[in-house]
């Protein structure tokens, strides 16, 4: 916290963003605190391993104990794993059922809504949210019931961006929010912050920026809150076209989400995206990778679906960059082995009469030799290219079969020494529909960068063989075949691996599908590599 308060009046010099030494002093300062993410998990994974040794050490405890801890070990987990949260979430409701307590079981639905707003389920916050008896609660819960839904209503506005019912949803959160701020103590970091974001909301931006600053500068706030404060004050710099105010913003704020070990947050990616839009694509690139791993670590599938989205595309220019680099080593290369050879000329001119032929053989041999290198240099980056971009995908498909989650149920199980539930546990896996939600985030993620991949596939046939696609699919396996291809992915195996074929599956598909186009089968790769992206 010390640390935020040092940095704070630095943001605010002559009320402008930094400049981009400001950047690279903050940005380095970012990359030292990355270094130390794990130590930071590793205390928020103490705090949990003791609060779950308390529960399992516990003699005869009673119901009332036990939502005491779950609700700790919620509040822990809440930012931080979406399915460990989802779980005891499940206990605080399960147990407020058990002890008949309604205020235990108003409050408890509460925190289920929470994190299924987290996920971006709006229908099931909204349903769990109608369940809460509002009666029933003291005034603390009541106002964070009220928060709760104004930001639901906030965060479907933002996800709708639709002319009719965005202004809908805000004047309905305007309306809770309030309600919670009435609730408040009219200093507290509660009412100015949730203020200042209905003064957002409603267009009143000036006001908006003097709330949010107010929390910055004069207000000792915990991480969390200041992250939150930070990355809502960036937003409206972005859209006032203040970039740099926005990206000092977002620096301090994915430090305080690591220092807090949040991996539910926003920072991050906005961060990479707009160092991404500045140029700086190296920088980017390590965050936004930073960015889909706190998502797949969080496990919410919205926002791994997010990230996945723009990593692509900042892999794509990173690879560009390394790409120009290795372009103008190899000038200089060529210009140094062209130089080489002229020295040679000279030599074996000047020393003609002296019969050194073995000298300027030697050197010839050399400048081949370092010709050489550099080709095979520049073929092994092409290599990498496709094979990175084969990377991504393949690193999509095989989270599923990452048994980080297996490993900790069992432990869990083995721990409590109920043995009968780890073949409930293996039983439930379902990988098949694993893998169809992988392939279709695979296909929204393809149809984002080529959206008239459809409409030119197609075009390759008659219309009696045009691929007639079901009602809310995206693609088909035949499409996904030349989709892959279409992304650099030639190699048969790999993309048979993907999709889960055997490679002569895979050939049959290519052989089929070829001898059905409009055009020669050695041409038709061509016209898939055609089909032009957005």
């Amino acid at each position: 916290m010390k640390r935020i308060l040092v940095l704070v009046p630095f943001l605010f010099l002559f009320h402008t963003g930094f400049s981009s030494q400001g950047h690279d002093s903050l940005l380095l300062k970012l990359n030292n605190i990355l270094d130390k993410k794990k130590d930071y998990d590793a205390g928020k994974s103490a705090r949990i391993e003791k609060l779950q040794r308390d529960l399992n050490n516990a003699v005869n405890p009673n119901l009332n104990f036990k939502y005491s801890v779950y609700l700790q070990l919620y509040e822990e987990y809440k930012s931080f794993n979406y399915d460990e949260a989802f779980h005891y979430a499940q206990k605080l409701q399960q147990t407020g059922d058990a002890l008949k307590d309604p205020v235990k079981i108003a409050y408890s639905r509460i925190k289920f809504g929470f994190i299924l707003l987290s996920s971006g389920m709006f229908k099931e916050t909204f349903d769990t949210l109608k369940t809460v008896n509002v009666k029933f609660l003291n005034d603390e819960s009541r106002k964070e019931y009220y928060f709760l839904t104004a930001r639901t209503y906030y965060d479907l506005a933002d996800f709708d961006k639709d002319n009719y019912y965005t202004p809908i949803y805000n004047v309905r959160a305007g309306k809770y929010i309030d309600s919670a701020t009435a609730l408040c103590k009219p200093n507290s970091f509660e009412y100015i912050y949730y203020k200042g974001l209905m003064f957002l909301k409603t267009g009143n931006i000036p006001q908006a920026i003097i709330n949010l600053k107010t929390l910055i500068k004069s207000y000792k706030l915990t991480d969390h809150q200041f992250a939150v404060t930070a990355s809502t004050l960036s937003d409206i710099y972005i859209r006032g076209k203040e970039p740099d105010s926005a990206i000092d913003l977002l620096i301090l704020a994915a430090m305080a989400d690591i220092r807090s070990s949040t991996k539910e947050a926003a920072a991050m990616t906005n961060l990479a995206q707009l160092l991404h839009k500045n140029g700086d694509v190296k920088n980017a690139y390590v965050y936004i990778k930073q960015a889909l791993e706190d998502a797949i670590y969080y496990g919410a599938r919205q926002r791994k679906i997010q990230v996945s989205a723009i990593l692509p595309v900042i892999a794509g220019e990173r690879i560009n960059y390394v790409e120009e680099q290795r372009r103008v080593l190899f000038f200089y290369a060529s210009s140094l082995t062209v130089l080489a050879i002229i020295v040679v000329v000279f030599a074996v001119i000047i020393y003609k009469q002296l019969r050194k032929l073995r000298l300027a053989d030697k050197v010839i041999l050399e400048a081949n030799h370092n010709l050489q290198e550099s080709i095979i240099q520049l073929n092994e980056a092409n290599k990498i290219k496709e094979e990175y971009i084969g990377y991504y995908f393949n690193l999509i498909s095989e989270y599923i079969n990452k048994l980080e989650r297996f490993k900790r149920s069992v432990d869990n199980k083995l721990t409590t020494k109920r043995y009968d539930d780890i073949g409930i546990i293996v039983n439930n896996i379902n990988l098949t529909k694993e893998r169809e939600e992988l392939f279709i985030n695979f296909d929204k993620a393809f149809l984002k960068i080529f959206p008239n991949f459809v409409t030119g596939y197609n075009a390759l046939f008659g219309e009696e063989n045009h691929v007639k696609l079901l009602p809310n699919q995206l693609l088909n396996t035949d499409l996904r075949i030349f989709a892959l291809i279409r992304l650099g992915i030639s190699d048969t195996e790999k993309i048979a691996h993907i999709l889960e074929y055997s490679v002569n599956t895979i050939y049959n598909y290519k052989a089929r599908i070829k001898s059905k186009s409009l055009i020669s089968n050695d041409e038709f790769e061509a016209a898939i590599m055609a089909i032009k992206a957005i």
